[in-house]
């Protein structure tokens, strides 16, 4: 009698079809991709705020390099346009304008700098070229910092 049972059992099958793998395979796949795109997308983000962020710290940076040499700053000897290019190194303040150039451009992508004063309150301005890494091509930014010397 217990064999008889045993034979009248049906057997069912267990296991998973080639066919499960393959559309299991596929959505984990499609899962993965989908999160390495936002990865992507965070990293750029972090980027991009590390070169503001590096813009707002050089443009504070030449702020208070005028307000150190307040006379020379009043005086118009820090003023300078983007692509005026480097005064040389003849002054205190020619050097500093100089020093703080070529730190704009070391810190950021074909990065340049301006500074002008219009009574006590310093306008500087620092741009660079920001990488989108996309079909758009490159983008240019620019920060803008008031103060009061």
């Amino acid at each position: 009698m217990f064999a008889m049972s045993r034979r009248s059992q049906k057997h069912t099958q267990g296991g998973f079809t080639l066919l499960e793998v393959l559309v299991a395979v596929i959505v984990l796949t499609l899962a993965l991709l989908g999160l390495a795109s936002l990865q992507n997308v965070g990293v750029r983000g972090s980027h991009n705020a590390y070169l503001y962020s590096q813009a707002t710290i050089l443009a504070y940076d030449m702020i208070d390099r005028m307000r150190a040499n307040r006379g020379e700053a009043l005086a118009g000897n820090y003023n300078i346009a983007i692509a005026d290019g480097s005064p040389g190194v003849a002054t205190v303040s020619s050097a500093d304008v100089t020093d703080w150039l070529l730190g704009v451009a070391a810190e950021l992508p074909d990065g340049d700098g301006s500074a002008a004063l219009n009574g006590d309150i310093a306008t500087i301005t620092v741009q660079w070229t920001n990488p989108t890494g996309t079909e758009e091509g490159n983008r240019n930014e620019t920060v803008a910092v008031q103060a009061q010397l």
